[in-house]
């Protein structure tokens, strides 16, 4: 009992640091100026480190003390999860991209006219900001070799080296439960080892949502001076924070390990009968188990032989591998897209993951199994449930399609400077109403006019007055208003983007209880959907089947999915920010209409054809 009290709290503190990454995976791309494929490689590193270790915890794993075994993955957990973190302490404080801040860098003190900011500005400098050339031509020392550029992989290692302290966990913790309870107590420890596991993801989106909502240097700076909002596409919320929080957690769940023994005295009964149970193959390739032993290496590659000859496994495992990568490909960029498409903050989207799509999914899980074991499903009625369940929710997640919003409106990105929509090849960023101000093209502040009408900066919608401090700053007699169509108040604009229209929160509530209906009908298939595996190979095969299942969904779908989703997603980008060296950074506006596209489009391609396999693979269950 005190073992599985402490492997319970370990599954906890492993779903939390999971959860922490994925929540923070915006935060991260801005704070170190990423595009989207390079955040997905980061999140994928994971996976690689789980890899590098599959084959030594397979074969080693069950021979050595196997609490102390669990205890340093713990501890390598924790040491992963503060290696993340480490970077905030050592890059200074965040400095988001601002006018005002262009303007300090050319020893200007800020002005109550935007619009005059630049002017004064030395004439070299207004050519290489609006070349977007690197500003180190100017000062050669700092930009090339500045440290923080390379930062990012310490975020890296870490989520590797997390990845690889993760991998003892399972499998040679179900294997000690195996070893030393009771047979009929197993399949109930095992539950409520996967009970606790699920609530990792839920304190883990709300501790990302608390964490966003914090400003990332909280505590060093004057918040009163910050002109942003965690609405803002510059935000950067306290990302660190959940990595600390998470290692520190992991540190804990090792402690109890190192005081339980490497054998129980009481060992059940069975077992002098029969030899335990190697749930370590079931989770973790057993491909390379058996080649660490060069006597079973031909024995190994006939089984191997048998197992992909099946044509059922076979065609489960391509299925499998289309489903998994859609799925991995939505879960890592859902933050993202609820922010991009419907104006939400970090804070709130990751708040109603947490909310609103983890409980469904828990309860669908449970159903699924309760479902198949009251009505004692047989190999084609789990496989009839799985699928109808499955296509169900594809059917539904579908409706995404007609329940996205439209692109924000930005002067000279998305719509003329008359309020009218322009096609993005014909992107004007000056008009005649700016064209005294010789703004910088490439500085993103973000004002919000009157007019409704979104200005790429306060310099660009032509305002020459400015009243108040920090985020409560309001430009006047912006002259770029009056070009507006039909617009006959006043000239004033405020920080920030214009929020999204109120058709689009309706759309919103609609996104998300679509999410939720087809989160739990996919969740009820998902059991009988698992035990179909077991089902479809021989009794003595099911290790090497579920072992070689395991490999191939981390290698071809949680490694490369987050990729090619991110590198799609960032062709989609409108307006891209600039770094403090005059390089591309992160994006902050995108084309919502084609981000929708290709965000639910590849994943909806991935998945589509799986149920063609899915009624192949009936059709030889059947057979």
């Amino acid at each position: 009992q005190v073992f599985l009290a402490a492997l319970s709290f370990s599954y906890l503190s492993k779903t939390l640091s999971g959860t922490i990454m994925k929540s923070s995976i915006t935060q991260i791309e801005r704070r170190f100026d990423l595009t989207s494929s390079t955040v997905g490689f980061i999140d994928g590193s994971f996976e690689i480190g789980n890899l590098l270790v599959m084959a030594f915890v397979s074969y080693f794993g069950a021979k050595l003390h196997r609490p102390k075994v669990i205890a340093a993955g713990c501890f390598t957990m924790a040491l992963g999860s503060l290696l993340t973190a480490m970077p905030h302490f050592f890059m200074g404080y965040y400095k988001y991209e601002t006018a005002s801040h262009t303007a300090s860098s050319a020893n200007l003190t800020s002005s109550v006219n935007p619009c005059s900011l630049h002017q004064d500005v030395n004439k070299t400098l207004l050519e290489v900001l609006q070349s977007g050339k690197e500003l180190c031509k100017l000062s050669s020392a700092g930009c090339e070799k500045e440290p923080s550029s390379y930062m990012w992989i310490y975020i890296l290692l870490g989520n590797m080296l997390r990845g690889i302290g993760e991998t003892p966990i399972t499998p040679l913790g179900i294997s000690y439960l195996d070893d030393f309870a009771k047979e009929e107590d197993v399949p109930v420890y095992v539950a409520c080892l996967h009970t606790i596991a699920m609530l990792g993801p839920m304190f883990g989106f709300l501790l990302g949502s608390l964490c966003a909502k914090l400003y990332v240097d909280i505590g060093f700076v004057d918040l009163g001076s910050i002109t942003i909002t965690p609405q803002d596409s510059r935000w950067v919320g306290a990302w660190w924070l959940g990595f600390l929080i998470s290692g520190v957690t992991s540190f804990l769940a090792a402690i109890p390990f190192f005081f339980l023994p490497k054998h129980l005295k009481k060992r059940k009964e069975a077992n002098n009968d029969k030899t335990s149970h190697d749930y370590s193959p079931v989770i973790l390739p057993c491909i390379f188990q058996s080649q660490l032993i060069y006597p079973f290496l031909s024995d190994f590659c006939s089984s191997l032989k048998k197992v992909l000859s099946n044509p059922m496994y076979f065609t489960l495992l391509c299925c499998s591998l289309l489903q998994f990568s859609g799925f991995i490909g939505f879960l890592t960029y859902k933050p993202k897209y609820m922010e991009q498409q419907y104006g939400q903050s970090t804070s709130k989207s990751n708040f109603l993951i947490g909310l609103t799509s983890l409980p469904p999914v828990s309860i669908g899980i449970f159903l699924g199994g309760f479902i198949m074991r009251k009505y004692k499903m047989s190999i084609i009625g789990a496989t009839k449930f799985a699928f109808t369940m499955s296509f169900l929710a594809y059917i539904i997640t579908l409706l995404h399609f007609f329940v996205g919003c439209e692109n924000h409106v930005v002067a000279g990105i998305t719509v003329s400077y008359e309020g009218k929509p322009t096609p993005y090849h014909e992107n004007a960023i000056f008009s005649e109403c700016n064209s005294d101000c010789k703004c910088a093209s490439n500085v993103w502040d973000p004002v919000c006019g009157d007019n409704g009408l979104t200005y790429v900066s306060a310099c660009l919608a032509g305002c020459t007055t400015s009243v108040g401090h920090g985020k409560n700053t309001v430009f006047h007699n912006c002259s770029c208003l009056e070009v507006s169509s039909s617009w006959t108040g006043n000239k004033s604009a405020t920080l920030g983007q214009c929020p999204k229209s109120e058709d689009c929160s309706m759309n919103f509530i609609y996104y998300t209880v679509i999410q939720v209906i087809s989160g739990f009908c996919y969740a009820l298939g998902g059991t009988p959907a698992y035990i179909i595996m077991f089902r479809c190979v021989q009794p003595e095969l099911k290790s090497l089947a579920v072992g070689l299942y395991t490999l191939i969904m981390r290698a071809l779908a949680g490694i490369p999915a987050p990729v090619y989703f991110g590198a799609l997603i960032d062709k989609t980008c409108l307006k891209w920010g600039t770094t403090s060296c005059g390089q591309r950074g992160a994006c902050r506006l995108y084309d919502s209409n084609a981000h929708r596209y290709v965000y639910l489009g590849l994943s909806a391609v991935l998945r589509g054809p799986s149920y063609l396999i899915g009624i192949v693979f009936f059709i030889l269950i059947k057979k």
